[in-house]
């Protein structure tokens, strides 16, 4: 089987927002897909405690109010919609099966422009936070054309670029609470010329092993630009564990969807996400 024939293994499907897996027989190909986190903390009773813990002491200035959560279509746990949450929180499940429960950092892409990849990095980023034993980070991972702050209502001082260009900037101050329990936003930033000097940079690489070595229980999604017209989306995704791939239903052709899975290495792609 060729490489192009097995990264397309994983599909799902998101009809009015909806992931939904459709092959059930993919997780016979799960493990070959997961590139493991390294974790610093291994299981056990007292480590589970002390993860708890720092869930529990994660300060939320402001929540936002359910009908905000439902204007911005975000799920949430009272969404009135069910069908919604409960296919967000299996393509939730389905990827910590690939990584075998482990913390992972996550790009999302899309095949064009428009086609809702920060939609689902928003709202997956989201389900992770659902769990009460687990936390959520989405960093906005576009720089020329960042939205997440803007879906989230947050006016950020400093985000990615800013950390990146300053070797003394802690990496606290670049991370905003999003009026979302467990869910934490790292926008942009204020330079946003030459993104890829930013994102090939070994201070991005340290950026992303901190994150994910800083708290074993955390999920980090990254949203980044279309594959198709930004060098951006396969840069990231080789920092990243996995990569999905979001695709605009009846948009665009089967060489598209092909071309763009094909660029993303076989053993990090966790499949491909069908919005519409």
């Amino acid at each position: 089987m060729s490489d192009k024939q097995e990264n397309t293994k994983n599909i799902y499907d998101i009809d009015k927002g909806v992931a939904r897996p459709q092959d059930p027989a993919q997780n016979a190909s799960a493990d070959r897909v997961l590139v493991p986190s390294s974790l610093e903390v291994k299981s056990g009773s007292v480590e589970r405690y002390v993860i708890s813990k720092q869930i529990a002491k994660m300060r939320e200035p402001s929540l936002l109010s359910v009908d905000d959560l439902n204007q911005k279509r975000i799920i949430h746990p009272e969404s009135p919609d069910r069908a919604i949450i409960d296919k967000f929180r299996e393509l939730r499940t389905r990827l910590l099966e690939i990584s075998k429960g482990n913390n992972f950092t996550l790009a999302v892409t899309g095949v064009t422009e428009g086609c809702g990849a920060s939609f689902a990095a928003v709202n997956l980023a989201a389900a992770f936070a659902l769990d009460s034993s687990k936390t959520a980070l989405v960093i906005d991972c576009n720089l020329r054309e960042p939205s997440l702050h803007n879906i989230l209502d947050l006016m950020p001082d400093l985000g990615v670029t800013d950390f990146i260009e300053d070797p003394d900037m802690d990496i606290a101050s670049v991370i905003y609470p999003t009026g979302i329990k467990r869910l934490r936003l790292i926008p942009a930033g204020s330079r946003r010329e030459s993104s890829g000097e930013f994102f090939t940079s070994f201070r991005m690489r340290q950026f992303l092993h901190s994150l994910r070595k800083r708290y074993p229980d955390r999920f980090i999604i990254l949203d980044t630009p279309s594959i198709a017209v930004s060098p951006d989306a396969r840069i990231i995704s080789e920092l990243c564990d996995l990569t999905l791939v979001v695709v605009p239903h009846g948009r665009v052709t089967e060489s598209q969807i092909v071309s763009a899975v094909s660029s993303i290495p076989s053993q990090k792609c966790a499949g491909v996400l069908i919005n519409g």
